[in-house]
């Protein structure tokens, strides 16, 4: 095999994650030309070839698959070496690639904003999305860590537990259930339920919830964001479940109000995770540490699920 660069590697892997050359030209800030170019190159060197088209799509060949798996095995030699060094240089700046779930935007930004006044030569790059795409970047070691409620159970991941993340049953003001209690978790199987998208971790949890209880849930609408569950509560499409740390502005307004159920609310961590065995760099294991050691103290205390939304309780 002829000289392989890792700009041909690092370009053929924006292709095999996207299976797609104007995709890889877009992330890359590329020409598809140039992606193309690149592409070929690196298969005249293997000698096969690394994709192949049937219909209107382009998919790995054997020999595309094993030159995925040495690529990402480079790539993830060379963020070592780089972490490595940093760290006998005692560098606390870089860049910090960071996922985290659009559950947990609603915190983590004022996590990380604490963060960058402490360490303001490091940059954080975040990316928001769901749980789908933070398994999708688990997988392929794109980000150095994500921030997520349910990990997944692989045994090639790391997930640490730094902040606990309440989830609790919100409702209009003007509901009938509103102010009462403690409610019977059994009054829940009359109500409607306004609910996040299949592999949601908040929906996987509260449907592990109900089964737990016997109680089965009657569900009207699905909603792919959690402003779009609050919104729909406030307009009277059903009853809710959402994290705690999602009501910060509705808490302020008095939108919404958090019902008081027994067995309420499901008691769950907020998470950070990361591939096994991968080499932090000092200025990922500053940000693990950090949050490890101060997130619950900066956010925990404007959050408590004793209360309604609304602070009238």
């Amino acid at each position: 095999m002829r000289r392989v660069t890792f700009r041909q590697l690092r370009v053929f892997d924006a292709v095999a994650r996207h299976l797609s050359f104007t995709r890889a030209a877009e992330e890359l800030h590329l020409t598809q030309p140039a992606v193309s170019m690149q592409v070929k190159q690196l298969e005249d060197s293997a000698g096969l070839p690394l994709f192949e088209q049937l219909g209107r799509r382009i998919h790995l060949t054997e020999a595309g698959r094993l030159m995925l798996d040495h690529a990402r095995a480079i790539e993830q030699q060379m963020d070592d070496l780089t972490a490595g060094l940093e760290a006998l240089g005692g560098v606390q700046s870089g860049v910090l690639d960071v996922a985290v779930a659009s559950t947990a935007n609603y915190f983590a930004t004022r996590l990380l904003a604490e963060f960058n006044k402490r360490f303001d030569e490091v940059t954080v790059r975040l990316e928001v999305t769901n749980r789908a795409g933070l398994l999708n970047q688990l997988a392929e070691n794109t980000r150095d860590m994500v921030i997520m409620g349910q990990p997944p159970e692989e045994s090639s991941l790391v997930a640490e537990a730094f902040m606990e993340n309440p989830l609790v049953v919100i409702a209009p003001p003007d509901h009938p259930l509103a102010g009462e209690g403690p409610l019977p978790f059994e009054r829940l199987r009359e109500e409607t339920f306004v609910i996040r998208e299949q592999g949601s971790g908040t929906r996987i949890a509260m449907e592990r919830h109900f089964a737990r209880h016997g109680l089965e849930l009657r569900t009207g609408m699905e909603m792919s964001s959690n402003e779009a569950i609050k919104q729909a509560v406030e307009a009277g499409l059903g009853l809710g479940l959402v994290s705690i740390h999602t009501l910060g502005l509705e808490r302020e307004t008095g939108h919404l109000t958090v019902l008081d159920v027994e067995d309420f609310p499901i008691l769950r961590h907020w998470y950070l995770v990361y591939r096994e065995g991968k080499r932090l760099s000092p200025a990922a294991s500053a940000l693990r540490s950090f949050l490890l050691e101060e997130a619950s103290a900066l956010i925990e205390p404007a959050y408590s699920p004793a209360r309604t939304v609304n602070g009238s309780r």
